[in-house]
C-alpha cells in the first residue's frame, strides 16, 4: 500500500473534535481506519494532529478516483460504520474535498 500522497486523488478534511474528546477520537479514528482501508481504490491514508490546535485533525486520504471516495466508499457499509464511530466528535461538521496533484518541481540554487 502506498501513502495518500501518491495517490490520484487527495481527499482533505480539517476535522473540529469537541474539546476534551481527543483521545476518544483517536481510539475511534484507530477502530476506523481498517473500514476505509478496505474499500477498493483506497491507496493510504494519514490522520495529524494539529500543534497550535491540538483539537484539530488534518484527515488526507489518497483514492483512485472521486468516485472510489464518493460512491466506492460512501455507499458502503463501512462507511455507516465510519460514519456511527466519527461523526459525533465533530463540531462543527468539516468539509471535505478532493485535490489532484499539480506537478511541480522544487528550484535548485
Amino acid at each position: 500500500m502506498s501513502g495518500p500522497l501518491d495517490a490520484p486523488v487527495l481527499e482533505h478534511a480539517l476535522l473540529p473534535v469537541r474539546a476534551g474528546e481527543q483521545d476518544a477520537f483517536e481510539a475511534a479514528m484507530t477502530e476506523a481506519v481498517p473500514l476505509v482501508s478496505s474499500i477498493p481504490g483506497f491507496r493510504g491514508i494519514r490522520v495529524s494532529r494539529g500543534v497550535e490546535q491540538p483539537g484539530t485533525y488534518l484527515l488526507l486520504i489518497g483514492w483512485d478516483s472521486v468516485e472510489a471516495h464518493e460512491v466506492g466508499f460512501r455507499t458502503s457499509p463501512q462507511y455507516v460504520r465510519w460514519r456511527d464511530l466519527l461523526h459525533r466528535f465533530y463540531e462543527p461538521f468539516p468539509l471535505v474535498e478532493h485535490f489532484v496533484p499539480v506537478p511541480v518541481e522544487p528550484t535548485r540554487e
